[in-house]
């Protein structure tokens, strides 16, 4: 048996898209949204993770990016699989706790870049209207890894193995 070179097994290795965002939410179980220039649907902070770069990493460049705060990263509450959906390939998402605010330090938020328009504190309820409906879900499964100090392992956004 003849083995496949080692440099073109590593060249016909698939590709994923990896992401990173970060969840903010306030004593009442809203969480932070914000609202991108460029896509019809609302999103959490966060962002595509560039070649070479972490997805922590990323979440926190983009925090700063996106909302301008320098975030303290807390622990990894889900790893959700995004399937292809024609217009985007497969991925991994992460999302990571990015812990409590209040009313006043949303309001101060400086929205320097000019991808983000808006941000609002939400419900999950006023969250199902705004995102995706993949993302909604998401952020179902990132509250309850919250609540029960877990990681969730979700495809599209729907917990696997509970």
């Amino acid at each position: 048996m003849e083995l496949l070179p080692f440099d073109d097994y590593v060249a016909q290795l698939n590709r994923k898209r990896m992401s990173a965002g970060v969840l903010f939410y306030d004593a009442a179980g809203r969480v932070l949204l914000v609202e991108p220039s460029y896509k019809p649907h609302w999103d959490i902070p966060g962002g595509a993770v560039d070649a070479g770069e972490a997805p922590w990493t990323t979440a926190a460049r983009e925090v700063r990016e996106e909302i301008g705060i320098e975030p303290r990263l807390g622990r990894l509450l889900v790893i959700d699989y995004v399937t292809d959906d024609g217009r985007m390939p497969e991925g991994v998402a992460f999302v990571f706790d990015g812990g409590q605010l209040d009313q006043a330090t949303v309001a101060e938020l400086a929205l320097t870049d000019p991808e983000i328009v808006s941000v609002r504190l939400c419900s999950l309820d006023d969250v199902a209207s705004r995102v995706k409906p993949s993302l909604a879900a998401r952020l179902r499964a990132t509250l309850e890894a919250l609540a029960d100090g877990t990681t969730v392992l979700c495809e599209e956004g729907n917990p696997i193995g509970r």
